[in-house]
């Protein structure tokens, strides 16, 4: 199956010709992005918590302290919301009216469960690890057993997902062409800067690998 499949829920209602629900594209919006927003409800009070997440195949990483109140809570079983945005740039158009924005958002549905057992729990944690930084995970000390047992690690389903993006210029009325205001897009990115080396590293270590990878993809120069 090359797309998820539309819900009652999922189905976009307002601007429907933005919506993709083509898995490609949105396993490629979420594995751009390295912070998701949680949302959830506990006795009545929504909460929306922003976390680091990871994605294997079809389904999605999120962790963090077994002391956290949106994992313990999320973890019984909690429908949750999650949703992945990035900002591409800002449409200035000659009306107020139609300002926008460039953008590609995903947004999930579904419950969380907790991950269970050492060795599951570890190949979650790579997923999250190889999510920011690929390559990482083999270079450093893995996880001992008391940080693990410190550590809550969730799962989420793809399965109720969709997309949705905004690109190109503005779109005005037609007889708001002719005024004399600039309008256009400023594009917006997410750019690496020059890696800043612990003060505590003995000798000289150079950049591995794995970092240098990150550096190029996220290339602070335009």
């Amino acid at each position: 199956m090359t797309a998820f499949a539309i819900t009652e829920r999922t189905c976009l209602h307002r601007v429907p010709e933005r919506g993709n629900y083509d898995k490609p594209t949105i396993h490629a919006i979420l594995d751009a992005g390295f912070v998701c927003h949680l949302g959830f409800e506990v006795d009545g009070q929504p909460y929306v918590i922003p976390t680091t997440y990871g994605r294997a195949d079809d389904i999605l990483y999120v962790h963090g302290s077994v002391a956290s109140r949106m994992l313990r809570n999320v973890s019984k079983g909690v429908p949750v919301c999650v949703t992945v945005t990035h900002l591409d740039g800002l449409v200035l158009a000659r009306s107020m009216f139609h300002h926008s924005m460039n953008y590609r958002s995903v947004v999930v549905l579904g419950t969380a469960t907790q991950v269970q057992g050492a060795t599951a729990k570890l190949e979650a944690l790579k997923a999250l690890s190889e999510h920011i930084v690929a390559g990482r995970w083999q270079e450093v000390r893995p996880p001992s057993a008391r940080e693990l047992r410190a550590t809550s690690v969730l799962s989420i389903p793809l399965v109720e997902v969709s997309a949705k993006t905004r690109t190109g210029p503005p779109v005005d009325d037609d007889e708001d062409y002719s005024r004399s205001v600039w309008a256009g897009v400023i594009p917006l990115d997410l750019r690496a800067q020059e890696p800043v080396p612990d003060n505590r590293m003995p000798g000289e270590i150079s950049l591995p690998g794995c970092i240098e990878t990150l550096l190029k993809r996220m290339s602070a120069v335009p």
